[in-house]
C-alpha cells in the first residue's frame, strides 16, 4: 500500500545521541526495549518473499546495536553502522564474538565508504534503520544507500511514535492528558525536526523519490507502509503492552533526545524534584493515588505506535 506524497520537512544534524559517552550509550542500550519479533519478520518475510538474499545485513543509526543483534542471526555477516563513538562502544561490548557482526563509526549519508574494510558497492542485501532515519540527511542517505544495495535489495526504515496510555489501567484518561500537557509545555521547545517526523509517524519522511535529485534506483512501486499500534491490536515492542513501575518508567523516559536537551538546558535541575521527569512521576503518582492505588504499589501500562517503510532497489 502507497502512502501520499510527503511534505519536506527539513532535519537538522543531530547533536544529542551522537555526542554520547560510553556510559550513557550502556544506560541506553539498557533503558531501550527490543522491537517485537513480528517487525522482524514481517522485514525478512518480505525481504525474501521479493528476491532478497540473506548474506549481508547494513544496520544504519544501530546506536547500541539492538536491531542489528536481532537481525544478525539471519545473515552471514551484519554491518552496524553509528556516528556515536559512544553507542558504537556499547554495542561492541554487547555483541557475542560467535556473532558475525562488526560494529562501525560512520553517518548515514557516507554508509561506511571510508571504512578498512569499506562497504562496497552493490554489496548489501537488507539495509536497515530502526528509529533513526528521522536525524538522516536523506538526499544523501538514498543515494548512498542505492550504491551499496545489490539490485533487488531492501530498505527497510521503522520508527516509533508516542505512547499511549493503556485504557484499561485506572485513571488512564487523565494521566495521558496529563502527560501530553506537561509534553507540550516542557518538551515540546526542545523537539527537532527528527522529533516531529517520528510523531508523525514518517509521513513526511523524504522518499527516493521525493528529495531535490529523485533515485531512480529505486522502485516506487515497490514502497510498502505498515502502521502498529494498539489500534490494530500489534505492539511495536517486544512484549506487548508494557507494565512498568514508576522507577522504569523514568529511565525509559530519560532516553528520549527532548529529555536529554531539556536536562543540558538545566543542568542544576537534573535528579531533582524540578526535573521534568521527576514531575512526570509526581503527576502519575498523583492520580493514580486518587482513585485508590497504593503509594508503592504505582504501575503504568501503555503501548507504542510504530510505523514501518519498506522499499526494494529494481533489479
Amino acid at each position: 500500500m502507497s502512502t501520499p506524497t510527503p511534505a519536506f520537512v527539513p532535519v537538522t544534524a543531530e547533536k544529542t545521541f551522537s555526542a554520547f559517552t560510553k556510559d550513557q550509550g550502556a544506560n541506553y542500550a539498557q533503558n531501550r526495549k527490543g522491537y517485537s519479533p513480528k517487525l522482524y519478520k514481517t522485514i525478512l518475510d518480505h525481504h525474501t518473499s521479493t528476491g532478497g538474499q540473506l548474506n549481508t545485513l547494513l544496520d544504519v543509526g544501530c546506536g547500541p546495536g539492538i536491531a542489528a543483534r536481532a537481525l544478525a542471526p539471519h545473515f552471514a555477516q551484519a554491518i552496524g553502522l553509528d556516528p556515536s563513538e559512544g553507542m558504537i562502544t556499547t554495542a561492541r561490548s554487547l555483541a557475542s564474538p560467535s556473532e558475525s557482526i562488526r560494529f562501525e563509526i560512520s553517518t548515514a549519508e557516507d554508509l561506511g565508504w571510508h571504512l578498512s574494510p569499506p562497504v562496497e558497492d552493490s554489496s548489501v542485501d537488507l539495509v536497515t534503520a530502526a528509529t533513526a532515519a528521522h536525524w538522516f540527511d536523506m538526499s544523501g542517505f538514498w543515494p548512498r544507500a542505492a550504491r551499496v544495495l545489490k539490485p533487488g535489495g531492501t530498505v527497510a526504515i521503522w520508527t516509533i511514535g508516542d505512547v499511549r496510555m493503556d485504557p484499561t489501567m485506572p485513571n488512564a484518561a487523565a494521566i495521558q492528558a496529563s502527560m501530553d500537557e506537561l509534553e507540550e509545555r516542557e518538551l515540546k521547545p526542545f523537539f527537532e525536526p527528527g522529533n516531529l517526523l517520528t510523531r508523525g509517524m514518517y509521513v513526511d519522511l523524504e522518499l527516493p523519490w521525493t528529495i531535490a535529485s529523485p533515485v531512480a534506483e529505486f522502485d516506487e512501486a515497490t514502497f510498502l507502509r505498515k502502521d502498529w499500534g494498539p489500534e490494530n491490536s500489534e505492539d511495536f515492542y517486544a512484549g506487548g503492552a508494557m507494565a512498568v513501575n514508576l522507577d522504569r518508567m523514568e529511565m525509559m523516559l530519560s532516553t528520549g533526545s527532548p529529555v536529554q536537551r531539556w536536562r543540558d538546558a538545566h543542568p542544576d535541575d537534573v535528579g531533582t524534584e524540578r526535573d521534568v521527569v521527576r514531575v512526570m512521576r509526581r503527576e502519575i503518582e498523583r492520580l493514580l493515588h486518587e482513585v485508590g492505588v497504593e503509594p508503592g504499589k504505582e504501575v503504568v501500562k501503555g503501548s507504542l505506535r510504530g510505523v514501518l517503510l519498506m522499499v526494494k532497489k529494481k533489479e
